[in-house]
């Protein structure tokens, strides 16, 4: 789960972490009071949208007046904010952030993730602020610095100290730094965060270190120990199929090809996704229907995949151990003849019940290609995409 800039801030500033004053607004009304609060001299309106390169895409803006507060208000509110992260479509701007200006010395880089590559926090580190980590690793990788936290001990003060030492800091920066980055590994910790992000991290004029941006996402399996965070939950800002997926119970990540899959079980569909680029082709998305799927849960999870346009055909793939195939098969034929199936299905089943799954869709009446092997499975789904096309 991903929350706004402004939230971000806000749960931050509880734990200690300096960040600039600013007012949320969703209206120009309240971008006008939130500015007149804050007092000048030199404010910065920010769109609120949950991707990363607003500022080249028109979406902050620093001002020095409550009028031209206003008048980037107007603007902003209602536009649609492209970025390089939110693709052609960009977002819609349903909200602000009017902040106090910042006399910056230095821009800096900063963030905390989960390493699951070595299971703990790692802390990332790098003097190119204001840039796309991505460039800086590639361009320069040499200029980032990563530390590993163990989780007995947590951020000690001599890793935050090689941190600030790394950034370039000294006298008092160092200082601020490390009870900026202490304050961050505990809101890190006590709120599940899988990652938090400061880009730019800044040193001000007066020498102390703040916080100019905030990105934070949170595990979603542990939201049930942080009622308060999951109410900051902003639907709009998510992929509308995905939210339709979560409230079937169905675990669905959107991708970039053209063959949708239906699948029993994580590591199922992975392989299942695999094996269709090995054959030349690209999954559409993933797409767990779970041990216990129903044949409702069935029908909704073929409609969620067909609401896909660039769905060109469809891979089912089920492993029948607590699923019965039988049941499975119901659902696809129901599903097929629900949604109007205009486009390949190749069904592959195994388990239990699986010669009542494979007559009921022999018997249904509907073009539906049987598999007996994963592998064969994927040679026809491509196949039959390749031919329909």
């Amino acid at each position: 789960m991903n929350v706004h800039e402004h939230q971000a801030k806000g749960l931050l500033a509880k734990y200690g972490v300096s960040v600039p004053k600013g007012h949320p607004a969703f209206t120009v009304d309240e971008a006008v009071k939130g500015a007149e609060d804050l007092g000048g001299p030199v404010y910065v309106v920010k769109a609120q949208i949950h991707a990363g390169g607003r500022g080249k895409g028109g979406g902050v803006k620093v001002v020095k007046s409550v009028a031209e507060v206003k008048v980037e208000a107007e603007r902003m509110l209602g536009m649609t904010l492209i970025t390089h992260q939110t693709g052609p479509e960009g977002k819609e701007v349903g909200r602000l952030y009017v902040e106090d200006g910042c006399d910056i010395a230095r821009e800096l880089y900063l963030s905390m993730l989960v390493d699951r590559g070595v299971g703990r926090v790692t802390v990332m580190a790098s003097t190119e602020g204001g840039m796309d980590i991505e460039e800086v690793a590639e361009a320069t990788p040499e200029k980032i610095h990563t530390i590993v936290l163990d989780p007995l001990v947590g951020m000690s003060g001599f890793q935050a100290r090689r941190i600030a030492f790394a950034l370039g800091m000294e006298g008092k920066q160092v200082g601020s730094a490390v009870k900026l980055l202490q304050s961050l590994y505990q809101a890190f910790n006590e709120l599940d965060a899988s990652m938090i992000e400061i880009n730019p991290l800044v040193v001000t004029g007066a020498g102390d270190v703040m916080a100019l941006d905030a990105k934070m996402n949170f595990d979603d399996n542990a939201l049930f120990r942080h009622p308060d965070i999951e109410a900051l939950r902003d639907v709009s800002e998510e992929n509308p199929v995905e939210r339709e997926a979560e409230e079937a119970e169905l675990n669905y990540v959107a991708l970039d090809g053209e063959i949708g899959c239906m699948v029993n079980g994580a590591g199922l569909a992975m392989a299942t996704m695999d094996i269709i680029k090995l054959n030349g082709a690209e999954p559409a998305n993933f797409l767990d229907v779970g041990g216990g799927a129903d044949k409702e849960r069935v029908i909704k999870a073929f409609k969620i995949i067909l609401s896909d346009p660039s769905v060109k055909a469809i891979l089912v793939n089920i492993f029948g151990g607590i699923m019965r195939c039988d049941i499975i098969a119901e659902g696809v034929v129901a599903a097929a003849k629900e949604v109007g199936l205009s486009v390949p299905l190749v069904v592959r089943l195994e388990g239990t019940n699986v010669e009542q799954g494979k007559e009921i869709m022999a018997n249904s009446g509907i073009d539906i290609v049987s598999a007996d092997n994963l592998g064969d499975a994927a040679e026809k789904v491509v196949k039959a995409m390749r031919e329909a096309a």
